[in-house]
């Protein structure tokens, strides 16, 4: 069973296909439809208020500040400009896509099983289940996960406004969004089948390298302009043939349950 990065890669791009296949592709309608129209509130807030922002975040040289200094001065702006482009990029198309999934999780719950169904003739959810009854099923995950990228996210912007140090800060928001994507995303296969925020969290750490691979190819495509529109679909489909194939039903769920029961014992007993 292979967990590099690469393998990841190709698990998204496995998602392609199996959007545009029969039995499929009906349950992707309106997950693309909600993509559509938040990527392209992100896109005009981009090109509206994208100068405003960066200007307010970069001081103006005074004109009595000697030249030798000014350019330094220019350089670590230009440099602070930079960073604070990447970073803005990255908080701008990850929170948008965040509200995308919490938008479309119950969309996007149906078209998992439609794609387990595919694969393997088991499906995880019955098509008649009420839409009302699945909504109300999702929002104690999307709120978990919410709240694991609310902690995370706010360590990772004070960093991005640590001189020296938020020079790494891309780096790190790259990461963490490749980590939240993937987490987003396989939370719909195995959330599916039952698994808890916390088992997911384990099954996925269980299999870095894989889930960055993934979530890292889901990242760099919701940046990309009108391929982006089909991220959420293609993502979802890709993370249930990665769960299917690569996260076995029973071992992961039965492993991570000792894990954190053994976690929970006291000190002593261990």
């Amino acid at each position: 069973m292979a967990t590099n990065p690469v393998s990841g890669i190709r698990y998204f791009f496995k998602g392609i296909p199996m959007i545009f296949s029969e039995d499929v592709r009906k349950y992707v309608v309106i997950p693309l439809i909600i993509n559509l129209i938040l990527f392209s509130a992100a896109i005009y807030l981009l090109v509206t208020q994208y100068g405003n922002l960066i200007s307010w975040l970069t001081p103006d040289i005074p004109d009595w500040m000697p030249d030798f200094v000014s350019r330094i001065l220019e350089w670590f702006i230009g440099l602070l400009w930079f960073l604070f482009a990447a970073v803005v990029l990255i908080i701008l198309f990850f929170g948008f896509t965040i509200i995308a999934n919490i938008v479309g999780a119950p969309f996007n719950a149906f078209l998992s099983s439609a794609v387990e169904y595919k694969l393997t003739g088991k499906r995880p959810i019955d098509p008649r289940t009420s839409l009302i009854k699945i909504t109300f099923e999702s929002i104690g995950g999307e709120l978990a996960k919410l709240v694991y990228l609310v902690i995370w996210a706010i360590p990772l912007t004070i960093i991005s406004f640590i001189p020296v140090i938020n020079a790494i800060s891309p780096i790190l928001w790259a990461f963490f969004s490749a980590w939240m994507l993937a987490l987003q995303y396989v939370d719909y296969p195995l959330g599916n089948r039952g698994y808890s925020f916390s088992k997911i969290r384990y099954s996925l750490s269980n299999k870095k390298l894989l889930a960055l691979g993934f979530g890292g190819s889901a990242t760099v495509a919701t940046m990309i302009p009108i391929a982006n529109f089909l991220v959420m679909p293609v993502s979802v489909a890709g993370a249930t043939i990665m769960a299917v194939e690569s996260f076995a039903d029973g071992d992961d769920s039965a492993t991570a349950d000792k894990t954190m029961k053994d976690n929970q014992q006291p000190l002593i007993e261990r």
